[in-house]
């Protein structure tokens, strides 16, 4: 007879409790950067969260039967139109935590497993969130490095339970960067910057907030990442109200100085590229008493984003357009930013996760002191 016990959420009481179990188990990790209360709160909500126009999810605590403990949680997720473009059946495994007891993991995924089943599905895949905005890939290296908002960190015993549960196999790795700032321009980003300005008549934007919410360059962005990251693993476009979602979270508190457009001034100030990078919410985070920005935790944020109270800048969203990349699109990035970044002090920037084999994105990187400091892993099984 198993000592766990399944139990899935069902009120808000039981929403907040499965919040709550990642500050309980990650308490005191000088690594983990947790999500803010709020945001994982609006982002599990069905009556919120724009993505629950095309998934379907539950979610589910696990307890520990002898002490009335819980020992774990899992999302379980099926986004439709990822699966009708990719033609799969997948059920997606998400905001997995647990202790390091395999009875736990196991009975975590065996309730995705059995959803998915009773769906219809033919695989479980994860970790992954309701699309590629939420955090993906569970961390195979990188232990020791601090984590970022934007990506999951766990514990190294989760990806030993995940080969030790057997049946779940690599679907995509990925890797990450540590860039380290230079006290100039790298020659070869200036050069082919100023170049691809005559030639191609490409030219930086900056914006001003009244240009984000008030004349559509905050939709503009989103729809240039719908073109940039389509073919990448698992992406679903985003709809309309997910942009409008989106850009009341990213925009409102954004340093504009640190987010750069690229436009095509022979097509219109078509904008091509998009580099949206952001102090570390990292340490702010941790000092955010169990996620919360009351009573002091929005002061922490605050000092991190309009106080520099941070020597690392993350590489949130960069995208171009492929016809534009290979005109070098991305060193009129790099060449707006750099001084930037130099200016505020910061030692080195933060890239998001990218796929292992996107030889593409990681090019970007050649002309700039780098170290890939991390990797993490999504894992698919079959349903039998």
């Amino acid at each position: 007879m198993s000592s766990i016990e399944i139990r899935k959420v069902s009120t808000k009481a039981d929403l907040k409790a499965f919040i709550d179990f990642h500050y309980d188990l990650y308490e005191g990790s000088p690594y983990d950067a947790p999500n803010l209360f709020s945001d994982d709160m609006n982002t599990l909500s069905k009556d919120k969260n724009a993505a629950f126009e095309f998934c379907e999810a539950e979610y589910y605590m696990a307890f520990d039967k002898a002490t009335g403990k819980m020992v774990g949680r899992v999302a379980a997720i099926i986004n439709h139109k990822a699966n009708k473009k990719w033609e799969r059946n997948d059920v997606r495994f998400g905001w997995i935590d647990f202790v390091d007891d395999i009875n736990v993991s196991g009975a975590l995924l065996s309730a995705v497993e059995q959803y998915g089943r009773e769906k219809g599905m033919t695989h479980v895949v994860g970790p992954l969130g309701f699309t590629d905005m939420d955090p993906e890939g569970m961390l195979t290296m990188g232990f020791d490095q601090l984590g970022t908002m934007a990506t999951i960190y766990n514990y190294d015993y989760y990806p030993k339970h995940m080969e030790r549960l057997g049946g779940f196999e690599k679907d995509n790795d990925y890797v990450e960067f540590k860039l380290f700032v230079p006290k100039t321009v790298p020659e070869k980003y200036a050069k082919v910057a100023s170049l691809i300005e005559k030639r191609y008549n490409l030219h930086v934007k900056k914006l001003t907030k009244r240009e984000i919410f008030e004349e559509g360059y905050g939709r503009r962005i989103f729809e240039i990442i719908n073109e940039t990251f389509a073919g990448l693993y698992g992406y679903s476009e985003l709809t309309d109200k997910q942009i409008e979602q989106y850009i009341g979270m990213y925009f409102p508190m954004a340093d504009l100085d640190l987010i750069t457009l690229i436009e095509d001034w022979n097509a219109d100030k078509k904008i091509v590229g998009v580099g949206i990078t952001l102090p570390s919410l990292a340490k702010a985070l941790q000092k955010c008493r169990r996620g919360r920005l009351t009573p002091f935790g929005w002061w922490h944020i605050l000092r991190a984003l309009k106080f520099g109270h941070t020597k690392i800048v993350d590489l949130l969203l960069v995208g171009i357009l492929p016809e534009y990349r290979a005109k070098g699109a991305n060193s009129l990035l790099f060449a707006d930013l750099i001084p930037r970044y130099v200016e505020r002090g910061y030692e080195w920037g933060e890239t998001h996760v990218e796929m292992e084999a996107n030889d593409k994105v990681q090019s970007q990187w050649q002309y700039l002191d780098c170290e890939n400091h991390k990797r993490r892993r999504c894992y698919i099984k079959e349903i039998k």
